[in-house]
């Protein structure tokens, strides 16, 4: 009997990681393409509001540590893999827990394509910029826009949960 609860509470990981899987590939093919595509720190706009825009970020958000002396990138490159063995575990535990399982699988896919960025470059690659007038928000990838779109959704999560409407 206790098997059988285990097994019931815990879900496969299979479709958590196909999420995952799903972000890093958008992630890295969009990279790839306006690497090729796209002069370095040169805009294109293609709406009133926002760029393509080339640049390479060393740091973390915002460039965070950017012009640090090196040791960041293997400080973040550690911080995302450990970040995706913590979210393994979460999503074999509550698997079944659908909108906390896909915040954690949109967050551990944005993880891994910026470690990815950082292991084969040397620094992650930013091609996204939003502006009203001349103020511009930190150019991002595909990459952190899943990572923010699963923090949006566990809080969403959260609050459904203390609310009681799950």
């Amino acid at each position: 009997m206790a098997k059988t609860l285990s097994k019931q509470a815990s879900g496969s990981l299979a479709p958590w990681l196909g999420i995952a899987l799903i972000v890093i590939l958008v992630d890295q093919l969009t990279k790839i393409a306006v690497s090729k595509v796209l002069a370095y720190a040169t805009p294109y706009p293609l709406a009133p509001f926002f760029n393509l825009f080339l640049v390479f970020n060393r740091g973390a958000a915002f460039s965070f540590l950017g012009t640090a002396g090196g040791w960041q990138r293997w400080m973040f490159t550690t911080l995302g893999v450990a970040a995706a063995f913590v979210i393994c575990y979460l999503l074999k535990r509550h698997g079944n827990q659908r909108m906390f399982s896909t915040a954690l699988s949109l967050i551990m896919g944005g993880a891994l394509g910026n470690v990815i960025d950082r292991l084969v470059h040397g620094h992650v690659i930013d091609f996204l910029d939003f502006h009203v007038g001349t103020w511009h928000w930190p150019a991002f990838n595909v990459a952190d826009s899943g990572i923010v779109i699963g923090a949006i959704l566990l809080v969403l999560d959260e609050l459904r949960r203390v609310r009681g409407t799950r």
